[in-house]
């Protein structure tokens, strides 16, 4: 069957059960940001929930969910730009994250690289910027893995660098169906770790992150470097990890 001829009741016979937990980046400002503002915890209180409250609201599937889980879920305001799975404009969330931290870091370089060669006059940063990367619990009965048969025979498709209208199409589609999350194949990882896209909030089993990490990445136009002291890692990425995009050619042209 191909891309083509995928209906909502083809890919009903094709869901499965997954259950782990995946993992994703977050700048660590997220937190620390508006203590500059204020001048007591009190206050960084108050702020804190003035600014949460002119946001987008919440579907109430993520009632109680921590803010790091559901903020992917936000609605009333129009997407800017598209994912692989989900559209620009009003569209439904859709939460990424990676069966392993290498894969989540091969996901934030590869954007974080991005912006720049999309930016051209903008100079990377001359310091190494801090991150949060932390894991959530996902299980579900009702998953697509594209990364299996017969769903991987359009693998050329699922994985394109730049065009994600297919997978935009599957993931319009996986919603008539009851699907939950889509299992995938990273297109940034060199190590083509495994992704998902959680489709609904309701696939998290698990209210609040399960594990948490700091890291600080470095850009150069050489590629990434990542460090995590506790526990103490390295992990790096060169810019010829990420040739298979076009676009991330720009820096090292900029580089010579």
């Amino acid at each position: 069957m191909s891309l083509h001829t995928w209906t909502p009741d083809a890919l009903r016979s094709e869901r499965r059960e997954i259950s782990g937990r995946w993992w994703r980046l977050v700048e660590a400002q997220h937190r620390v940001s508006t203590m500059k503002l204020v001048d007591t915890v009190e206050e960084q209180s108050l702020l804190e929930d003035l600014l949460e409250n002119s946001k987008r609201r919440f579907p109430p599937e993520c009632d109680g969910l921590d803010y790091l889980l559901a903020t992917p879920f936000r609605y009333d305001a129009a997407y800017p730009h598209g994912s692989r799975f989900r559209r620009a404009g009003f569209t439904k969330g859709v939460y990424y994250a990676s069966a392993a931290v290498e894969t989540a870091l091969a996901e934030m370089a590869f954007y974080r690289l991005l912006f720049y060669a999309e930016s051209p006059s903008t100079p990377l940063p001359a310091n190494a910027a801090e991150y949060t990367a932390f894991s959530a619990a996902i299980d579900t009965p009702s998953a697509l893995d594209l990364t299996q048969p017969p769903l991987s025979r359009d693998k050329t498709i699922w994985t394109d660098p730049t065009n994600y209208e297919p997978c935009q199409g599957l993931a319009d589609c996986s919603r008539e169906a009851d699907v939950d999350a889509i299992l995938y194949q990273s297109v940034r990882d060199p190590k083509e770790g495994l992704n998902i896209a959680l489709l609904t909030p309701l696939g998290f089993s698990r209210k609040q992150p399960v594990e948490r990490t700091s890291w600080r990445i470095r850009l150069a136009n050489s590629g990434v470097q990542a460090l995590c002291e506790f526990p103490m890692r390295r992990i790096g990425f060169a810019l010829e990890d990420f040739a298979g995009d076009p676009r991330i050619a720009q820096l090292g042209e900029g580089s010579r």
